[in-house]
């Protein structure tokens, strides 16, 4: 069959709905989601420590997390294997091979990215008000609430890209999460299965669905940083 052939019936295969292959969509929207408001939640509550406090280890830790952000993901797949398998400190959870531990991954993916831009992101916003926030002695709750509001836009840029990165990432999640049929394959590792056993046309709906939702999510990005300007 030609180029053209396979195109065809990816869509078709879209499409007609098939079932095994939303399946495999929504358990890939459903991790990297539940990764993503983890991870950020996490990310931006440890930004903004950084950002309002001052001691010896500050440097290095804003160092560590700025070279974290380009970790490789199947290092981060290789680190959480060991966490959880069986002789791993934390295998008498027995996560390996599930979703869990799959949500774990790509939360470590996350976290870095979040924390990284939100400390820089925070601490600007914090040099130009500090004195009035101190005028007004407004806790630092409040001052996090306001610093958000702030720079809601930016915050909402840094999440959309954190966010595909989580999803479009395939090592971590392969070696975590096993590849499991109906129950730990994503678009990713269903893709690289597919395409190694020849079914070009699976693998090549799950990878138009992936592009449609990197193109959605850039495209939010954009939309955010035109109302922003």
């Amino acid at each position: 069959m030609n180029f053209f052939g396979i195109i065809t019936n990816s869509i078709k295969l879209i499409l007609s709905l098939d079932l095994q292959l939303y399946e495999i969509i929504i358990l890939s929207l459903r991790v990297s989601l539940t990764a993503l408001v983890i991870g950020s939640l996490l990310g931006l509550i440890t930004g903004f420590l950084l950002a309002m406090t001052d001691f010896a280890l500050k440097k290095l830790i804003i160092i560590i997390l700025n070279s974290l952000m380009g970790i490789p993901p199947v290092v981060v797949g290789l680190i959480v294997y060991f966490l959880f398998a069986r002789n791993g400190p934390l295998g008498v959870f027995e996560l390996l091979y599930t979703p869990y531990a799959m949500i774990v991954a790509q939360c470590i993916i996350v976290f870095p990215i979040v924390s990284a831009l939100s400390q820089e992101l925070f601490e600007q916003n914090w040099r130009q008000y500090k004195d009035l926030f101190r005028v007004f002695n407004i806790p630092k709750l409040g001052i996090a609430i306001i610093l958000i509001k702030h720079s809601y836009f930016i915050i909402i840029t840094i999440l959309m890209s954190a966010f595909g990165r989580a999803i479009s990432e395939v090592g971590a999640v392969m070696v975590v999460g096993g590849n499991i049929e109906h129950y730990t394959r994503v678009m990713t590792t269903a893709i690289t299965l597919q395409a190694r056993m020849g079914n070009l046309e699976y693998a090549l709906a799950l990878g138009i669905i992936l592009i449609l939702i990197t193109v959605f999510i850039n495209t939010l990005v954009y939309i955010v940083n035109l109302r922003r300007k």
